[in-house]
């Protein structure tokens, strides 16, 4: 897995770049469909937002999460990622199909 981190009126820290790869490396080793990630995170004002693309087999899924604290922003977004990739995953899976192998054997 390849992850690219940068930042938009951030300067990115080692402490932030091994934060974001820490919680990013949890979610790949989990799902082995993830190759590439994209993060991004942006200061405004207040708002602290963390943004990130991942590449996974024959798609891409996007989410991002604002906070007031950018290590609880990074928290939200690896939580929507997590989520969004378990319902990719379980896209892939056919159910119906073991349903028409029931109804054959019934």
């Amino acid at each position: 897995m390849q992850l690219n981190v940068s930042g938009h009126h951030v300067e990115v820290t080692d402490s932030l770049r091994d934060y974001v790869e820490s919680k990013v490396q949890k979610t790949a080793s989990h799902f082995d469909l993830v190759s590439d990630v994209h993060c991004i995170l942006t200061v405004e004002k207040l708002r602290h937002k963390a943004e990130a693309t991942v590449h996974v087999n024959g798609g891409t899924i996007y989410a991002d999460h604002t906070e007031e604290d950018m290590y609880a922003a990074i928290d939200g977004l690896v939580d929507k990622i997590e989520r969004r990739v378990r319902k990719y995953k379980e896209k892939l899976v056919d159910h119906h199909a073991r349903d028409k192998q029931k109804a054959r054997y019934a």
